[in-house]
């Protein structure tokens, strides 16, 4: 499957640039993840390589199946400078590598929990995983594969996740964009839930 991540990687530098820095992270028993950084004026993005090198499959299923089943990548884009958000990496690639460890799908509307903060003295130990074909266009692949989707990780506040968890993902969204929450902010309170 390292054609697959050729791909993806092509895909991603299309999308947004060269990478100036890269790491690789690896779990035991599991494929290697890296972690790729771009800087694109003042905010600084993190995408992952190697989530896509096998489909999702669910863990209900009897049987994996090789090549179909959903593909993604994960990308969280924060503003640089405001706090040591390089120290992402390693959550980041815990997050890529819960399909293979956990046998999770990830899509559009999850919460993913990293248990400790996303970097130093970050307020968010979640995310919310965002719809794909924003910044990253998804990347179509021969058949019988499913296509790799680059899916846009959220930062979310404790309460914020506990608030999802009961009204939903939309709603949670709603109420960022009717706040005006800057999303990139990696220092950023909550949002007023009440």
């Amino acid at each position: 499957m390292s054609d697959v991540l050729a791909l993806v990687e092509a895909r991603l530098r299309t999308a947004l640039g060269e990478p100036d820095a890269r790491a690789a992270v690896t779990f035991l028993g599991t494929d290697r993840i890296e972690v790729l950084r771009f800087h694109d004026g003042d905010v600084v993005r993190y995408a992952t390589l190697g989530m896509s090198a096998q489909p999702m499959t669910d863990p209900t299923a009897a049987v994996a199946d090789p090549l179909r089943g959903p593909r993604a990548e994960l990308v969280l884009s924060v503003r640089a400078g405001l706090a040591d958000t390089d120290k992402v990496l390693r959550p980041l690639a815990v997050l890529a590598a819960s399909p293979q460890v956990e046998g999770l799908v990830v899509a559009p509307g999850a919460s993913l929990d990293t248990g400790e903060p996303l970097w130093p003295g970050a307020p968010f130990t979640s995310v919310l995983v965002a719809e794909s074909g924003g910044l990253v266009e998804d990347l179509e692949l021969d058949e019988p594969l499913d296509p790799v989707r680059f899916l846009p990780l959220l930062p979310m506040t404790p309460n914020e996740a506990a608030w999802k968890r009961v009204q939903g993902a939309e709603a949670l969204q709603e109420r960022w964009l009717t706040n005006g929450t800057d999303l990139r902010d990696p220092m950023r309170s909550g949002v007023p839930l009440g």
